[in-house]
């Protein structure tokens, strides 16, 4: 299962604290709570999206509701809320996971397979939370992006963090 969150940070005097925060504090945290397998960060870059986005793999949609997540995940950003816009949260089934988005690729999403340029996007379908649609994705190099996405319909998001895994699935 896919838990994606997405938002944008309005206060850019605080937005790189914010960020070395999520990055080095926020998501490690996370990664520890059972359930949680693997997250990876993401910055915009194309217009017209949630400037942030985090990737998380996790085991089912009860990994929210548990105190582990309550404790180290899941809503202790008080001193960044009033800075916090357009959060969304979304679950979402896949057929396998996502791996990592390496720092020479970007990740695209789009309410349409037709908009992406691969043969066979992962499909994302509702799985939970106010998650309604079905997304797809699909990783590319970013090298030749101009020449492969022609629609203003696909998100392209570049990797900020490396993809982190639970300390227990670390090989």
């Amino acid at each position: 299962m896919l838990y994606v969150v997405e938002c944008a940070y309005t206060d850019p005097k605080s937005e790189a604290a914010w960020n070395t925060f999520y990055n080095r504090e926020k998501l490690p945290a996370l990664v520890s709570v059972p359930g949680f397998h693997a997250s990876q960060r993401f910055c915009a870059f194309s217009e017209g999206c949630p400037r942030y986005l985090a990737l998380h793999d996790i085991r089912d949609a009860a990994v929210l509701d548990s105190d582990a997540y309550r404790r180290n995940g899941g809503g202790y950003f008080a001193r960044w809320q009033s800075a916090i816009a357009d959060w969304h949260r979304h679950l979402y089934l896949t057929t396998h996971a996502l791996r990592e988005v390496a720092p020479d690729e970007v990740l695209l999403l789009s309410d349409t397979a037709e908009a992406l340029p691969v043969a066979a996007p992962i499909v994302l379908q509702p799985g939970g939370l106010a998650t309604r649609h079905t997304r797809y994705a699909a990783i590319v190099p970013r090298d030749d992006l101009h020449h492969r996405v022609t629609s203003a319909a696909v998100f392209i998001y570049q990797p900020i963090t490396a993809r982190l895994r639970h300390p227990a699935e670390q090989a």
